[in-house]
């Protein structure tokens, strides 16, 4: 009986082990991930730990591909290594599995902004929001971020009030601040350039 197999990660190599998984307990392989998935997040390099979470994080995903759980951590250490194009997949796939959750957008808007993508973060974002994270503290303050990086001052304002509505703090202040600055001189800058009648 071939059995599927699923690719491990080691050392930055990848190679194939067959599994049966029906004789995985996924309760059992769920908590053995969790521990070596925040880790992981500790740590943030390829390392034994990020090496087990992946692995077992794959398994999983096999085991059940109607988890979008298991896609999005898999996809999420994928992204804190660098392998850009695993992280988007099991983002997408995660998206493809179910589509009304704010999560996986989410978590493309991360791997976007990370990388100063703004726009394509910006629309992820903008989806996770009206998905149902409209009172997610990291959306609202990315969003407000990126539209002041892309000097739209009202829109900016708009998110970053919102986010510190849910969680005020000193660096978020700062932020509102600055985007306040530049909707006074956006403001200034706009009333004196209107066309004035001929005298």
């Amino acid at each position: 009986m071939t059995v599927p197999a699923y690719p491990a990660l080691k050392g930055g190599l990848e190679y194939q082990i067959p599994v049966d998984y029906s004789k995985l307990n996924e309760a059992e392989l769920e908590e053995k991930a969790g521990f070596y998935y925040h880790l992981a997040l500790k740590n943030e390099t390829l390392n034994d730990d990020m090496t087990a979470a992946l692995n077992l994080y794959h398994i999983l995903a096999h085991k059940n591909p109607a988890n979008t759980e298991y896609k999005i951590k898999l996809g999420t250490l994928y992204d804190i290594i660098g392998k850009d194009r695993y992280a988007k997949g099991c983002f997408y796939d995660a998206i493809g599995v179910d589509k009304s959750k704010p999560e996986p957008f989410f978590r493309l808007g991360e791997f976007y902004y990370r990388r100063e993508m703004y726009k394509h973060a910006l629309k992820m974002y903008r989806i996770a929001y009206r998905k149902g994270y409209m009172t997610h503290y990291d959306t609202l303050y990315k969003m407000g971020d990126i539209y002041l990086k892309l000097g739209d001052t009202k829109a900016a304002l708009k998110y970053l009030n919102q986010a510190s509505e849910i969680s005020p703090n000193p660096e978020l202040s700062e932020k509102i601040n600055k985007a306040e600055n530049a909707d006074v001189l956006n403001q200034e800058y706009y009333s004196d350039t209107r066309i004035r009648p001929a005298e």
